[in-house]
């Protein structure tokens, strides 16, 4: 979960995908709630602040609120 939110994030800064950035703050999430004490806090971190920045900076790119991605095939 942790290389899947990491690559969500990736998109959702690249592309401005809003809803492949709130991908990777849940897979984030998920990744931090089953993490051990024996696993990587620093990674764990990361990634999870790394979907953070993803999320802030496709609204401050479009502050407009997100739409889902099969709404484009209904128009």
């Amino acid at each position: 979960m942790n290389i899947l939110g990491m690559i969500f994030s990736m998109c959702g800064l690249m592309m401005r995908l809003k809803w492949c950035a709130w991908m990777a703050v849940f897979c984030s999430s998920i990744s931090f709630a089953n993490s051990r004490v024996s696993d990587d806090t620093k990674q764990i971190v990361s990634s999870f602040m790394l979907s953070i920045s993803a999320v802030v900076m496709s609204y401050l790119q479009n502050p407009a609120p997100m739409s889902s991605p099969w709404a484009a095939l209904t128009t």
